[in-house]
């Protein structure tokens, strides 16, 4: 999927093309050679057919004018050795229009034993990421590093140094304020996540990478991590009217694509990423829930592509999640609206069969014991039903010798402080065993279960607060009947 590209770096690169440079007093200050200078101008200011040809004609040579050689230094260290911003800047356009223009060019530089070294310390010349020349150096490596993933039957070595710290810089442009700089980022990490290997990277990286496109999403719905809950509730405080060009929270219709269109191809490595992103992010409520305001096929595309990528992978974390976020019923809608795109339609009936399949297989007990095993525990309908846990309380302690009770210590071993929802739930959880199994509290006990609720009661959250409290009550309850 190709895009255009980001409005604010065309027209920086289109005013540093048009400014005039001052070659000749480059060459007196020996900044630049006369040989550089020739081959140079050969190629400045001239038709892309005549600058293709020439390039064409000697594609070492001028691999060696930019990025060195064993008995030269590149063109970039020389400019940066005598302080000459508008040649660097220059340079970084040109170089830029050659990679894309000339695919041999582009290869050519790829193969060079140390690509990358010459340009990567130029992110850092300026501790403002917002300066002309980081921000030309992070779109040159982009294009420069994309190429060579593409044409590369394996990730070379030095693709693995560079990447770490291209992402790091683009981490810093993405959560900038000025959503112009912010899709400069979102656009390269795009061109990047092209293999395999460029989205392992990435996703090593997620704290500082996708963790601020995410929130991008988030905002777009209107919502925030701590309010998890009404995404499974589809609580009427979350946006259910799709708009024009701008969602909540001031995100655009564009900006959310490019956003949708990066986890999209991180959603390739499902296997990797699904459990995590379920448990740091809830991301198939958030998506289901853009799914629902989604006002554009596109959107609606990527989202749809991106649920079935996941809920393929990891059928027995992620399916569980989906049926409780309402995503058939969401499905049913979506086959409403007036589609016309061959792979929407492809994936929207792809996810309906998966759905059914799994509906068709699942007892009320085979979901919350899904659910317990996916380690992230939400409010769906059996946790506060009475009548599922007098039907199944026993069964729930006791089956494959406590496996569910040890699963549920686990969890509530756990912190949560971006979701306290789970304590809640897993105290409630708690209340009705043993309510429903009193004969086994000693059991539970010996799991920590009884000490952690306790603990609990001095949560700062409210509702935490009450399900523990509840919880000791049946424990005490026991003990005062006996």
């Amino acid at each position: 999927m190709s895009l255009e590209p980001p409005e604010y770096l065309l027209a920086l690169q289109n005013n540093i093309r048009a400014r005039p440079i001052g070659w000749e007093g480059a060459v007196r200050a020996k900044t630049i050679t006369d040989a550089d200078l020739k081959k140079i101008k050969s190629i400045d200011k001239v038709r892309k057919e005549q600058r293709q040809n020439t390039i064409e004609e000697d594609l070492n040579g001028f691999c060696k004018l930019f990025l060195g050689g064993e008995d030269s230094h590149s063109i970039f260290q020389q400019a940066s050795a005598g302080k000459r911003q508008d040649i660097l800047q220059y340079l970084l356009v040109l170089i830029g229009d050659l990679i894309d223009d000339i695919p041999s060019f582009a290869t050519t530089l790829a193969q060079h034993p140390d690509p990358y070294k010459p340009i990567l310390p130029l992110l850092k010349q300026s501790s403002n990421p917002e300066e002309p020349i980081p921000l030309l150096t992070s779109s040159v490596l982009s294009h420069l590093i994309s190429h060579a993933l593409a044409t590369s039957r394996k990730t070379p070595s030095h693709i693995d140094e560079t990447l770490p710290q291209l992402y790091s810089f683009l981490s810093g442009l993405a959560q900038n304020s000025d959503s112009k700089i912010q899709d400069i980022a979102v656009q390269e990490y795009s061109a990047l996540l092209r293999t395999k290997r460029s989205r392992e990277l990435f996703w090593k990286q997620r704290e500082h990478t996708l963790n601020p496109l995410i929130d991008v999403l988030r905002a777009a719905v209107g919502t925030s991590k701590d309010t998890d809950s009404t995404l499974f509730s589809g609580g009427s405080s979350i946006r259910s009217k799709p708009l024009d060009t701008t969602l909540s929270g001031g995100v655009s219709i564009q900006s959310l694509y490019h956003v949708l269109l990066v986890v999209w191809q991180l959603s390739f490595e499902g296997g990797l990423i699904g459990k995590d992103l379920d448990e740091e992010h809830d991301i198939i409520p958030l998506y289901i829930q853009l799914l629902r305001i989604s006002p554009k096929e596109k959107v609606a595309r990527l989202l749809l592509s991106t649920i079935y990528n996941l809920l393929s992978t990891n059928r027995n974390t992620l399916l569980p999640a989906a049926v409780q976020a309402r995503l058939p019923a969401l499905l049913n809608n979506v086959k409403g609206r007036h589609l016309t795109d061959p792979d929407l339609l492809e994936d929207l009936e792809n996810l309906k069969n998966m759905l059914e399949e799994y509906s068709k297989s699942q007892t009320t007990f085979d979901q919350y014991a899904a659910e317990l095993n996916a380690g992230h525990l939400r409010w769906s309908p059996p946790h506060r039903n009475a009548n599922f846990w007098r039907d199944n309380g026993r069964r729930i302690v006791e089956e494959n010798k406590g496996e569910l009770p040890r699963k549920l210590a686990e969890i509530m071993g756990k912190e949560w402080d971006s979701d306290r929802q789970v304590l809640a739930i897993g105290c409630n959880d708690l209340a009705f065993m043993v309510k429903e199994c009193p004969d086994k509290k000693q059991t539970l006990e010996k799991l920590g279960l009884k000490a952690r609720v306790m603990q609990l009661m001095q949560a700062e959250d409210e509702s935490v607060r009450w399900e523990s409290l509840r919880a000791v009550g049946e424990w005490l309850r026991y003990s005062f009947d006996n």
